[in-house]
């Protein structure tokens, strides 16, 4: 990267002299530039977490050391690597360093990505500029990126198994300071079943650090009771576990079974239609499949398939994933 076409900028800092009038300092987050005019450019270092909870001091890079009140200030422009490290954005947010006023432009983009508009795509999400190469801008830019997605925003990721579902709604957070992350599957135990352990720690290691966890079927007051940006992992485990609450799964069940599940799917559906917050959910087609050979495999096939067009009909956004491709739902 040229800067004022005087000197080239690297994510280790300057390539030769630096200008007199221009300042160019290395911080925990990358290397932070402040012209003349008083403009300040971040370019975002693309390494490990380097906020609280990411590696100690002496992997930051040369001449980095502890945060302090300078770094923590809010740039005008901020570069990042988002085909190697688009979490960086989130971080910033969370930081400070990137405010309402900060320009965050997009770079990277190559075989991580598979095309030049996929990678457009998801920096729309992020709130960010993606210029092609070879692109001159102004520090702020005469052009500003698409705000983001921010609550209230409802959208529903439906996809069948291994489609990308998951990795699509991770994706559409990675640029949000503060993420809850509701997990409705049930608790891994490594000792009973280990597979399903392994799948949650995979998730687990995948998504960034500052993002928390919580392990609860109780969507409807998690939904409104928080604020920021939410992900519902997924739909189809928490109707499986609502249906066992109340002895829906069994070939007998009580009186009352399903009487009791339509109150939780009407209590959940309130609390989706009137959130404040920014929720991506995840959920699960299964209805493009065999006919399931069970009474209760058919009741959770047809309950999640209506489930699924409720939410959708009081969501803004319905995307579809299929073999790693998302396809938006008008």
């Amino acid at each position: 990267m040229t800067v004022d076409d005087l000197f080239r900028l690297r994510e280790s800092g300057a390539v030769g002299p630096v200008p007199p009038g221009y300042t160019v300092t290395p911080t925990p987050e990358g290397v932070r530039v402040e012209a003349p005019d008083g403009g300040r450019l971040l370019y975002a270092r693309s390494g490990p977490g380097i906020l609280p909870g990411g590696p100690p001091a002496e992997e930051l890079p040369a001449g980095a050391s502890a945060y302090t009140s300078a770094s923590e200030q809010q740039v005008d422009m901020v570069i990042v690597d988002a085909a190697r490290r688009p979490e960086m954005i989130g971080e910033l947010r969370r930081s400070g360093v990137i405010g309402v006023t900060t320009a965050v432009v997009a770079v990277g983009g190559d075989h991580r990505i598979r095309s030049p508009r996929e990678f457009a795509r998801r920096a729309r999400l992020w709130g960010a500029l993606a210029p092609g190469d070879g692109t001159t801008m102004t520090c702020p830019p005469s052009v500003w990126p698409e705000p983001r997605p921010h609550g209230p925003h409802r959208t529903l990721v439906t996809g069948g198994a291994r489609s990308g579902k998951s990795t699509e709604a991770e994706l559409r957070m990675l640029a949000e300071p503060k993420v809850v992350y509701a997990a409705t599957g049930p608790v891994p135990d490594p000792g009973t079943d280990p597979d399903w352990a392994e799948r949650v720690a995979l998730h687990v290691r995948r998504r960034p650090w500052w993002w928390r966890t919580e392990q609860t079927i109780d969507l409807a007051v998690l939904l409104r009771e928080r604020r920021g940006a939410v992900l519902v992992d997924c739909l189809g485990t928490w109707l499986t576990a609502v249906m066992d609450r109340s002895g829906l799964w069994e070939e007998d069940p009580p009186p009352g079974a399903e009487e009791r599940v339509d109150a939780a799917v009407r209590e959940l559906l309130e609390a989706w239609r009137s959130t404040r917050a920014y929720v991506v959910a995840v959920t699960n087609e299964v209805g493009s499949g065999v006919v399931p050979p069970t009474r209760a495999g058919r009741i959770f096939r047809d309950r999640l398939g209506l489930l699924n067009q409720w939410v959708g009909a009081e969501s803004e956004e319905v995307v579809l994933a299929t073999a790693g491709r998302v396809v938006e739902l008008e």
